[in-house]
């Protein structure tokens, strides 16, 4: 790594710390960025009582905030994901005052209320106190709400919105080529000078470290016989990653391979529903509906085939670290799944909402050992080099400097 420049300040904005990619990607620019000479402050909003609080993130923060340069966070209790104008109103203006206090060379903004919110009180702050220096505003899309999520009059209001904050924006940074591409070919949002693609970057030494070794202690910890058959996902429990389409697909695993066990990481509010559904669709007893949990690294050394069948997605954080950790992985076709499957010899795709052909794949593999084992190393081999966070914190830095001359 290249010793530190010149200082510059990074205004970091998220609207919560709820467990998924976007809170392990600020954390890590955060604190990576720190030995480039770059002091941030990450702000960040509330979660949901339903999701899965992953602020423990900002642990890693916590040696650095005395430091300068270094990096410090601050928690705008009114930020929330969901549209309040009253509390959006005030998130915004105490977004406004931190920068105000901050001066940020550079406010980069993440997820959709943030990217609102923030955009507009750096554009504030930059007609204001920071009229003779503005800061250069970014906006990293992790994917977008603008399929799947909401209705048509709902959607088409928020592209309206993306297009004119787009408009104001030095830099649009999409986390695949699939993503950028539904960005301005579908929707029109920005221009295709102002956008970069930046894959996400993550701690993958964990997930590459899992070993034979690690698999047996794995399935000890987890009670699983050693010759049962695994199939995990990892997700929020919540409509857009069809969970109903995960248990259907494992009711028709189930019945070619009987006694294979199906474990569900995540929470959210459809728990009750999916556990019911389960039940009626006799496969209670072999789906583990796990929780939230810290240790994914047991969960993936467990496991013969990672499966994933969401509707959208931008970058599959659990479907990278599955890889990372050698699973053969089965998925939709959907978002920025196919920048990660780039190949059948990394995993097997099927067209959103595809069960029978996802349940087919699923079968193929757990038939056969030494598949498996193939689609593992090639898996591992292709997503560390591309998705370690050493990579992320390089290419945002090189970003940064051609911003900021």
């Amino acid at each position: 790594m290249r010793g530190i420049v010149a200082a510059m300040r990074v205004a970091r904005i998220i609207t919560r710390l709820n467990v998924g990619g976007p809170s392990i990607h600020v954390a890590n620019l955060a604190s990576g960025l720190t030995a480039y000479g770059v002091e941030t402050l990450l702000v960040y909003g509330a979660i949901s009582p339903a999701e899965g609080d992953m602020s423990y993130v900002l642990d890693q923060l916590r040696p650095l905030a005395g430091a300068k340069p270094g990096a410090c966070a601050m928690s705008v209790p009114t930020l929330h994901r969901q549209v309040d104008p009253v509390n959006d109103a005030r998130a915004g203006w105490r977004i406004y005052r931190a920068l105000c206090q901050f001066k940020p060379d550079i406010v980069h903004t993440h997820t959709a209320k943030a990217g609102a919110l923030g955009r507009a009180a750096a554009l504030a702050y930059n007609r204001t106190a920071g009229r003779q220096k503005p800061a250069r505003i970014v906006h990293t899309y992790h994917g977008h709400v603008l399929d799947g999520y909401f209705g048509p009059a709902k959607t088409a209001a928020f592209v309206g919105a993306e297009k004119r904050l787009a408009s104001a924006t030095d830099r649009l940074i999409a986390v695949s080529p699939i993503v950028r591409d539904e960005l301005l070919s579908r929707y029109q949002i920005g221009r295709q000078d102002q956008y970069r693609v930046v894959p996400l970057g993550f701690e993958l030494d964990v997930f590459a470290g899992i070993d034979d070794g690690a698999r047996v202690r794995a399935r000890e910890t987890l009670l699983i016989p050693a010759t049962s058959k695994v199939v995990t996902t990892v997700g929020r429990l919540t409509a857009i990653k069809d969970h109903v389409l995960f248990l259907e697909s494992a009711a028709a695993i189930a019945r070619q391979h009987p006694g294979t066990i199906f474990l569900v990481a995540g929470d959210g509010e459809l728990r009750a529903e999916l556990e019911a559904r389960a039940a009626t669709l006799g496969i209670r007893e072999q789906v583990r509906f796990l929780g939230w949990r810290r240790d994914l690294e047991v969960l993936y050394g467990a496991t013969d085939v990672f499966l994933l069948t969401s509707r959208n997605e931008g970058t599959p954080v659990a479907l990278i670290e599955s890889l990372a950790a050698g699973c053969a992985a089965v998925a939709t076709d959907v978002g920025g799944v196919r920048d990660v499957v780039s190949s059948t010899q990394v995993g097997l795709l099927a067209p959103a909402g595809d069960g029978v052909s996802l349940a087919r794949h699923v079968n193929t593999l757990l038939g056969d050992h030494d598949a498996r084992r193939a689609m593992g190393e090639a898996g591992r081999r292709m997503v560390l080099p591309r998705y370690g966070v050493a990579r992320l914190v390089t290419d945002i830095d090189r970003l940064y400097r051609e911003l900021v001359g």
